[in-house]
């Protein structure tokens, strides 16, 4: 299983607005093109953070812990139509109620992307799809443990910091 390099996506300002239209390829490859993505950090009642594993052919990232829900959205859709195709895809959930905690511009050495981050807390089944290489719940102190060794997505470190995931 590979990445489409040909999956058109929305390119944007930093306000959101379309300003244009770019492949995947273009979009990961050093040009910078800012495109939106969704990203959804699912809690169950425990207060535990469900994370994805990132399979190996991924080409962002491949084989680190990540935020459980993450993708672009296409073109032609909005932040919350991409945030529930994209839990349904990837988690088999539905039936959840997201909460908007901010957006902000994340750029890395190949790209730079519009995060629009929800939250949300769930107790149902979670069926990763074989887009992902499982995923599991982690406790908050497991997750600090873990912060700076290698296991998770820089981008999911910056964000748990940035949106105050973990309380001290």
């Amino acid at each position: 299983m590979k990445d489409n390099s040909e999956e058109m996506f929305p390119v944007v300002d930093a306000e959101g607005n379309i300003i244009g239209a770019a492949t995947r390829a273009e979009c990961h490859g050093g040009s910078k093109l800012l495109h939106p993505v969704v990203h959804l950090h699912v809690f169950n009642s425990k207060g535990e953070l469900y994370l994805q594993h990132r399979p190996a052919w991924k080409d962002i990232q491949p084989d680190k812990w990540d935020t459980a829900v993450g993708g672009h959205v296409d073109l032609g859709e909005c932040a919350g139509d991409a945030l529930k195709r994209e839990a349904h895809e990837e988690l088999g959930i539905s039936d959840f109620t997201p909460e908007h905690i901010e957006q902000y511009v994340f750029e890395s050495e190949r790209e730079r992307e519009l995060v629009f981050v929800y939250k949300t807390v769930y107790d149902g089944e979670i069926a990763p799809s074989d887009e992902l290489d499982g995923g599991r719940f982690w406790s908050m102190a497991d997750i600090k443990a873990n912060l700076g060794q290698g296991v998770f997505t820089p981008n999911f470190e910056s964000e748990i910091e940035r949106v105050k995931l973990i309380k001290e």
